[in-house]
């Protein structure tokens, strides 16, 4: 590993990859971690054919890269690919995060669902002990968070999806208390939740997940895992029904960035200031 001021090693490289990745932040906010915590590294973004996944890795690893970030849609593939999973990539059955020992062995983990929790609970202030928390969506997003939340000891969670036998198997396969339930969007009920997290990919269409207005009193939290320039649909929604709090999913990015980041170097970033600069 190089310091800032190993001047005669190469400077350690990682890089991101996924298809599309011209818009990836991920390069911003790791040179900005290495700045701050004087870390010598590079790390840039790759474009991957789909169908050529395993031979970049391949490439990058055999090119002396140290580690890599995973992106759509290639973390169900890498987790297959990897040597080694981390206990948060079995559960959430996809892997953002890959390190390579010395021993040429790749480790893949999965960092989602801490930043996730982290952006909720250290940047926003919102307790996820005891709460109602209801989850948007029963794709790989939602089962990338679902460990960490259970893990902070919530009252319930509720999955809803449009397809319900996907949310009711979901929850089933989490499930070791009576904690979560699964359901169909027209099942939610009309008890508020603390909590309401949209981990479809319904905001990037500008489209809204089909939630009744009652789940949303005047101290509940709407938290969009996507970003952009604009508020999305599902936060200018969260808004309208008077929510407490409406947040994006840019901190929850930076948050799981600095988990990976942690892993490869063994320091762990603040994140505030970031976050603000890419705001």
């Amino acid at each position: 590993m190089s310091s800032l001021f190993d001047f005669d090693a190469e400077p350690d490289r990682y890089a991101v990859m996924g298809n599309p990745i011209s818009h990836s932040k991920s390069p911003q906010i790791h040179a900005a971690f290495a700045s701050q915590t004087e870390q010598r590294l590079t790390y840039s973004a790759i474009q991957v054919d789909v169908g050529g996944f395993e031979q970049a890795v391949g490439n990058f690893r055999a090119s002396g890269g140290k580690g890599l970030n995973i992106t759509v849609p290639f973390k169900q593939e890498a987790w297959a690919l990897v040597d080694e999973r981390s206990e948060r990539a079995v559960q959430a059955g996809a892997v953002n995060t890959v390190s390579f020992d010395d021993d040429g062995r790749s480790i893949g983990d999965n960092t989602d669902g801490i930043g996730l929790v982290r952006d909720l609970m250290e940047n926003h202030g919102i307790e996820l002990c005891g709460a109602r928390i209801l989850l948007l969506g029963a794709g790989g997003a939602v089962r990338g968070v679902l460990g960490p939340m259970i893990a902070q000891k919530p009252a319930e969670i509720v999955i809803a999806n449009r397809t319900e036998e996907r949310a009711i198997a979901l929850a089933a396969e989490f499930n070791r208390t009576e904690l979560l339930r699964g359901c169909g969007f027209q099942s939610i009920g009309e008890q508020p939740f603390d909590i309401i997290v949209n981990g479809t990919a319904a905001s990037l269409q500008g489209e809204l997940p089909p939630i009744p207005a009652t789940a949303v009193s005047d101290t509940t939290c709407c938290y969009d895992m996507m970003y952009g320039r604009e508020p999305t649909v599902f936060m200018q929604w969260g808004g309208e029904q008077g929510a407490a709090q409406v947040v994006d999913g840019l901190g929850m990015l930076v948050e799981q960035a600095a988990e990976s980041f942690f892993i490869w170097r063994g320091v762990r970033p603040q994140t505030a200031a970031v976050i603000a600069e890419l705001r």
